[in-house]
């Protein structure tokens, strides 16, 4: 229980995202570790240190999931689904309801517009259900349209809904049935702790968990630059499947379908499409691709594997921090341009971002805060 402690104190606390609390446990082999180390880190990066979360609130918020019926699963336990792991700014923390044991299944994400049309609906639950029948796992975002029938045509057996706000925040209003439901039959997950009100800001990383828990996502419906489509877009960085259901080239619903294939997003028609996709992807191949080796698995449960520092001096330090511009920049482009090792870059980094001197965008870049 220390532990759990220790581990959501760590997330919850100033200026610590996914990214940098995998690098803290990876450099560190320990949250309480980690957290004795955030004062000298961030001094190291110039600036003061953050403030850490509250003792007393982040007990306040374990009561509160306690007593909401829900559970904790963190990055590093047994059960955490080892798909999701693979991604380089996956959940330290989920909160769930239900039964964690659809995760073990193979799934699919089905997505799309809030606004679609009926016709789309009717294929979305459809679908969802035809695949439920295979023993798939349908994940999905509970939102109006698209999500709402995916759920209702999986919910027999295999719903899946990851929400962007807290768990006990029922978001679209119409849909507190609908979540009530599925955290009781099914799976429901949250990275927001009770009581966040969703924000446009949580809506991506809600996506991310949704394209990662699966081995591939299709969507139906989606207008340009529409959420769906950055689902699709995180499903393809992480080397899932990305599949579209057509559309008329009249309706503005379907420029995001059409697009995706005419990019080589796979074509769907039938859940037998989706089924054919999905049979030749490996999960042992995929589970291999995690960005830090962070396990020990000798002895009881995983364990955090503590990696030894390298000496960085001040000059090193200096050189990266002056490649750095307002620009968002990989950071595989600034291993290249500072002539430093990949570890010695992402520690200096680490130590940047903890002085609030950095921050972090999609697609590992980074830049000076704006």
């Amino acid at each position: 229980m220390n532990d759990d402690f220790d581990r959501l104190r760590l997330i919850r606390s100033a200026n610590i995202g996914p990214v940098s609390y995998i690098q803290l446990i990876h450099r560190y082999g320990s949250a309480a570790k980690a957290l004795d180390m955030i004062p000298e880190l961030a001094a190291r990066g110039g600036g003061r240190a953050p403030r850490l979360a509250d003792r007393g609130a982040v007990k306040q918020e374990m009561d509160r999931v306690r007593d909401l019926g829900a559970r904790y699963i963190f990055l590093g336990d047994p059960d955490y689904p080892f798909l999701l792991a693979e991604l380089s700014n996956a959940p330290p923390a989920l909160i769930y309801r239900g039964n964690l044991s659809q995760l073990n299944h193979p799934a699919v994400a089905i997505v799309g517009a809030r606004n679609a049309s009926a016709a789309a609906c009717r294929f979305a639950r459809d679908l969802a259900n035809a695949l439920m029948s295979e023993g798939i796992t349908v994940v999905s975002g509970l939102a109006r349209g698209i999500d709402t029938a995916a759920h209702q045509g999986s919910l027999a057996k295999s719903a899946v809904a990851v929400i962007a706000g807290g768990i006990d925040v029922h978001y679209p209003p119409e849909n507190e049935g609908l979540q009530q439901q599925i955290a009781r039959d099914g799976l429901l997950i949250a990275e927001q702790p009770p009581g966040t009100e969703p924000k446009a800001r949580h809506f991506p990383y809600r996506n991310r968990i949704i394209a990662g828990l699966t081995r591939g996502t299709v969507v139906v419906e989606a207008a340009p630059k529409s959420g769906s489509l950055i689902t699709a877009r995180l499903a393809s960085e992480e080397g899932r499947h990305v599949m579209a259901v057509p559309g008329s080239p009249l309706d503005p619903r379907s420029r995001g379908c059409n697009g995706l294939i005419r990019e080589g997003a796979i074509l769907v028609q039938s859940a037998e499409d989706v089924l054919e996709l999905i049979s030749h992807f490996d999960d042992q191949a995929a589970g291999a691709n995690m960005p830090y080796d962070l396990f020990d698995s000798t002895g009881d449960g995983a364990k955090f594997r503590e990696t030894p520092l390298e000496e960085i001096d001040g000059a090193a330090r200096q050189a990266l921090a002056d490649l750095l511009s307002m620009t968002p920049v990989s950071v595989d482009e600034l291993v290249r341009q500072s002539g430093l090792s990949a570890s010695s870059v992402q520690m200096i980094l680490l130590e940047l971002e903890l002085a609030g001197r950095l921050t972090r965008h999609a697609g590992a870049r980074v830049s000076l805060p704006s």
